[in-house]
């Protein structure tokens, strides 16, 4: 069992920025384990912005999902990420998609993300690098995710 994070950036060197966000990802213990291809995407929900680039890796840490959720706003911060509104343009997103097989239902964090599945800039990459990855409430891998929103685009 394996668990997933999506990066993406719009701002600034975008490259750059992932590659820095999966360096301090290592440098606070969790180790990355694979990392999908950088990807150009569309923005999603609010287009008026720059494209994104986007990646899924796979880590492992001996964090729980909360202390995960912690560390990877924590990395945001520290990389200067503005919220200035729902969607819109960041230097730096980084999601927590899947941990394991679990379900976690919060108010700050659910488990698996809550909406991968209709978006394109996650299920791309994340099929690069974990195709027969289960979706636990879906009961599909990621494979079958990826095919099916591709049949509707």
């Amino acid at each position: 069992m394996a668990i997933y994070i999506a990066l993406g950036s719009n701002l600034g060197d975008k490259k750059n920025n992932m590659k820095e966000a999966l360096q301090r990802l290592a440098k606070k213990g969790v180790t990355v384990c694979k990392v999908s291809d950088f990807m150009a995407t569309r923005p999603y929900g609010v287009t008026d912005q720059p494209d994104f680039l986007n990646a899924v890796a796979e880590i492992k840490t001996d964090c729980s999902p909360t202390e995960l959720l912690r560390v990877l706003l924590q990395i945001e911060q520290e990389m200067g990420r503005k919220r200035i509104r729902r969607w819109g343009e960041r230097n730096i997103d980084l999601d927590l998609l899947l941990y394991e097989d679990r379900i976690i239902n919060l108010p700050d964090l659910q488990v698996p993300h809550p909406d991968m599945q209709n978006r394109d800039f996650v299920l791309r990459p994340l099929v690069q690098i974990a195709p027969e990855a289960v979706h636990p409430i879906l009961k599909k891998t990621i494979r079958q995710l990826w095919e099916e929103l591709s049949d509707k685009e």
